[in-house]
């Protein structure tokens, strides 16, 4: 397996982008993104902004929506800033909270004047990532769907349907708690605060915009499918903590909301987020159920379990959500691709 510098060296086949983005991928998942022992990688947002499909930004334009001052969020984002990953000192050391501020600012301006523009009928929604089928080639298979691909990832396949922003019941895509620690990942790897945005801008927009929208309906949708997976791929687990009433979203909101941004150590975070944004951030939940089960003797001995993920263990849990995914039916595989749009 080719590492992933020598792909990115070598370019895509001619004429052949899928090809090109599926050996990435790849070499993602079995090489790794070379990064130091603190998650410092010269590549790494390059390589998250090449997966997330997020078109290269003028400077200038980020600098415009940071000249139009406080959006209507910036209330709400300097209440959450000065809280992000307060415990973690690489952080800390690298990402002053103005800079994130005013990354958080930017979005929740892109995000009100794109409301604004569709709401009055400048702009159609634009379409989200929903691929129309699980077919395209790929390196996972279900017994259930004979061999059809479980990694098809709609930022760069053909999608269909689905709108961001959609300003229906959930409201429209905005700032919401949370999007602090979400935007903190791609703030410590970026290697400017207008690469930083253009990433995260791209990822809530078309990854998971029913994160973000008012009523987090997709973080909701998202806790119920993690209680769902976690009673097909390990029922005694399952039936213990419900018995309990451990049920999903009392332990696990902040870790689906931040994509496990919120369990530390951080260069564990980046690992997790490498396989992510190669393989799709629906995989999210199946990582959720992957750390339930490797703390599964100490929650299944407890009389009042509580799971705690702390560290995160980012390539353990990469193995067993790459086994867990082989074994979800395809049903409820295209609820999870859709939960977050």
């Amino acid at each position: 397996m080719a590492s992933v510098d020598a792909v990115l060296a070598q370019g895509p086949p001619v004429h052949s982008l899928a090809a090109g983005l599926s050996a990435l991928r790849s070499s993602v998942l079995h090489s790794g993104v070379p990064s130091t022992s603190d998650g410092t990688s010269d590549s790494r947002i390059y390589i998250w902004l090449t997966l997330l499909n997020a078109t290269p930004l003028r400077t200038d334009a980020y600098l415009d929506l940071v000249r139009q001052g406080a959006s209507p969020a910036y209330a709400k984002i300097r209440n959450d800033t000065f809280r992000t990953l307060t415990t973690d000192p690489l952080y800390r050391r690298k990402v002053t909270e103005n800079s994130l501020t005013r990354v958080l600012n930017a979005v929740a301006w892109k995000l009100h004047d794109a409301n604004e523009a569709r709401v009055n009928g400048w702009m159609s929604p634009p379409t989200l990532g929903v691929p129309r089928s699980l077919a395209d080639a790929g390196e996972w298979h279900s017994p259930a769907s004979g061999g059809t691909s479980r990694h098809t990832r709609g930022s760069v396949t053909g999608t269909e349907g689905s709108e961001a922003g959609d300003a229906g019941a959930g409201g429209g895509v905005g700032y919401v708690q949370g999007m602090n620690v979400m935007a903190a990942p791609f703030m410590y790897v970026a290697k400017s605060e207008a690469e930083a945005f253009a990433g995260f801008e791209k990822f809530i927009t078309f990854e998971c915009p029913a994160y973000v929208r008012g009523s987090m309906e997709g973080v909701h949708k998202g806790l119920a499918l993690v209680d769902r997976l976690l009673e097909l791929l390990d029922p005694q687990l399952s039936a213990h903590l419900l018995s309990k009433g451990m049920k999903a979203e009392i332990y696990g909101f902040a870790s689906v909301l931040t994509m496990c941004a919120c369990t530390p150590p951080l260069p564990e975070v980046l690992l997790l987020w490498d396989f992510l944004f190669a393989y799709g951030s629906h995989l999210n939940l199946l990582c959720i159920v992957a750390q339930l089960v490797m703390v599964r003797d100490q929650l299944l001995s407890s009389t009042s379990p509580k799971p705690n993920f702390t560290p995160l263990r980012a390539k353990k849990v990469i193995e067993y959500t790459v086994d867990f995914a082989r074994r979800v039916p395809d049903d409820l595989y295209r609820e999870m691709l859709a939960h977050a749009k």
